[in-house]
């Protein structure tokens, strides 16, 4: 039986640990998004780190760098390579303007003789001129996080890679599941941060390419602008890629090109968004059977508490929580009266 005094001693010890854990949390929530990632490629490359320095017995210092490599040749130069593109492209920007230009007027034209109504009115172009403002504030402010994100990412990876057996030892010791709980939950976070961090880029690349060639076929200006677009529109739930494919649709029925909209609009509904249903299934086959409500929500959830990132972890959260409930479920519900 505890005493009154070792009572006081570890609830006071819990107290301190929440309230100096939430003061951490608090000052420090700008290096998550690091965090995140570099747990995300030490799911992805844990295997290798296993296989090198347990199996062909390279030192973990030399394994870790080594895999470090690996990760700037597969995640850090290809995103360099897009931001160094999307720089090139603002440079000669004045191609893609001319176009959308054009498409802008022969969408005002359209508005007039239809509806006696212009968009490129005074208070119009004022608000158009505000919201394009803040859009290259928040640009430019998000290219700064991304460099910091992609700094502390680097340097926590080294470390999970040399320590990530004793990190996971500890974790395991502090985890409040026996063993075979300890072992479910373990493997639904790589399980889940395995499938996510593979299928939903590959899913926005293929979701993209696809779009090119549709916005190409049936005369989108600025083709492959909107397709970069359309990448970046998969990880939105519910929309998608409709964010991007139905203005553009409308914007060619609004300009007299109704047999364009018509084949942009069937080609995106039979082909566009189909394609979703067709790699999500073959991911679900070779990676995780996860249900797709799970992913909806979760990544709704996951973009608004991490960012970026919560399109990994949100549905990790949510998928954890039902984990988590089934588990009390069996454990302390199941077979009492």
């Amino acid at each position: 039986m505890e005493t009154t005094k070792e009572t006081y001693w570890k609830y006071s010890l819990i107290l301190l640990i929440v309230l100096l854990g939430g003061l951490i949390v608090v000052k420090l929530w700008s290096f998550v998004s690091g965090l995140l990632g570099a747990f995300t490629l030490f799911v992805l490359m844990r295997r290798q780190m296993i296989y090198l320095t347990e199996r062909k017995g390279v030192h973990k210092v030399i394994a870790a760098l080594l895999l470090m490599f690996e990760a700037a040749l597969c995640v850090l130069v290809p995103v360099g390579l897009v931001i160094r593109m999307l720089l090139e492209k603002m440079q000669t920007i004045n191609i893609d303007i001319s176009a959308l230009t054009v498409m802008v007027q022969d969408f005002d034209v359209a508005l007039q003789e239809r509806l006696g109504y212009s968009i490129q009115n005074h208070e119009n172009m004022a608000a158009l001129t505000g919201y394009l403002t803040r859009g290259l504030q928040f640009v430019i402010s998000q290219t700064g996080e991304l460099i910091v994100t992609a700094v502390v990412m680097i340097f926590m990876l080294y470390f999970i890679l040399v320590g990530h057996r004793g990190i996971e030892r500890y974790v395991d010791g502090i985890l409040p599941f026996n063993e075979q709980n300890r072992l479910n939950v373990t493997r639904e976070i790589y399980r889940m941060v395995r499938t996510n961090a593979i299928g939903i880029p590959l899913l926005a690349v293929i979701q993209g390419g696809v779009a090119y060639v549709g916005y190409l076929i049936f005369g989108v200006p600025s083709a492959l602008l909107f397709a970069m677009l359309t990448c970046f529109a998969t990880i939105i739930p519910l929309v998608g890629t409709g964010l991007v494919w139905v203005p553009l649709a409308v914007y060619l029925l609004v300009a007299g090109r109704w047999e364009m909209a018509i084949g942009l609009t069937a080609y995106s509904l039979v082909i566009l968004i189909n394609i979703d249903n067709v790699i999500r299934f073959l991911l679900q086959k070779y990676l995780a059977d996860t249900h797709p409500l799970i992913t909806v929500f979760g990544v709704i959830l996951g973009l608004s508490v991490f960012g970026f990132w919560g399109v990994v972890f949100g549905p990790l959260l949510l998928s954890l929580f039902f984990l988590l409930v089934d588990m009390f479920k069996r454990e302390y519900l199941d077979g009492r009266v």
